[in-house]
Order: C-alpha cells, then sequence, then structure tokens
C-alpha cells in the first residue's frame, strides 16, 4: 500500500509480483484500507508498506499499525530507520532519503526486485512469464 505519490508504485509493485510469480496482490491506497481490505488481513497476509518522508508520513503510519492490529507482517519500502519505522515494520527495504517527488524513482526498484526474488524462490522463470506479451498485437 502506498499513499500520495507513492500509490501508484504499490500498483506497480502489485503487478510485476503478479505477472512473474503468479501470486494475486493489490496495490492500495493506504487511506481507503477501512474500506474493503482491512477485512482481509490477518497473520497468512503480508502487507507491503511504501514509507518514504513527505507530507502523508505520519498517516501512512497510522494505517500500516492498522494492518499490524491484524497480525499482518508488515514490510516496510522506507527510508525513514528510527523511531515508529522500526517498531511498526516487521522487516524494512531501506531506501535513501530523497525529496517526496523523486521518492518513487527510489522505491519502484525494491518493489520490482522483491517480485523477481520471490518468484525466483518459487522455481519460475522470471525471463519467460507464461501468458504475457512483449508487446501488444491485438487492436
Amino acid at each position: 500500500m502506498g499513499r500520495g505519490i507513492n500509490f501508484p508504485i504499490a500498483l506497480e509493485g502489485a503487478l510485476k509480483l503478479k505477472e512473474i510469480s503468479y501470486i494475486h496482490a493489490e496495490g492500495y491506497p493506504a487511506g481507503e484500507m477501512k474500506h474493503g481490505p482491512i477485512a482481509l488481513l490477518d497473520s497468512k497476509v503480508p502487507v507491503v508498506v511504501i514509507a518514504t518522508s513527505g507530507n502523508v508520513y505520519e498517516k501512512l503510519i497510522s494505517n500500516a499499525q492498522e494492518a499490524k492490529a491484524r497480525n499482518s507482517r508488515l514490510i516496510g519500502v522506507t527510508s525513514v530507520n528510527y523511531g515508529e519505522a522500526t517498531d511498526v515494520f516487521d522487516d524494512m527495504i531501506p531506501v535513501a532519503e530523497a525529496d517526496e517527488l523523486l521518492s518513487p524513482l527510489l522505491t519502484v526498484v525494491p518493489m520490482q526486485l522483491l517480485a523477481y526474488h520471490i518468484a525466483a524462490r518459487r522455481g519460475l522463470d522470471v525471463d519467460q512469464p507464461r501468458n504475457l506479451a512483449k508487446s501488444v498485437t491485438v487492436e
């Protein structure tokens, strides 16, 4: 899940996870978790949270704590390595501190690598995903 400028990165991460590891995933705006997806969370559902510093960071941490209250394993893609980040996230994927508008450039790579490594651990061919065309051929 992401908030603000990082919500599209959550969508990209979910798409890559579906495309190469064949695991269902949803990118979701953190502020809307209470409108459905929160009912699905439990100890078997990991939640990846894109939490870089910026004007929505505190709200995002609050949303992450709601997922944690439902025993979800939280993975934080974050530039913040102190305080509540270490208390909230079970695992952290660190990214460099950057201006909020540049943070998507830093968070998209770990999301893609996460999908890659999950697929590789599952023994899947990441270079030849099934049912995925390299170009659009249908009009």
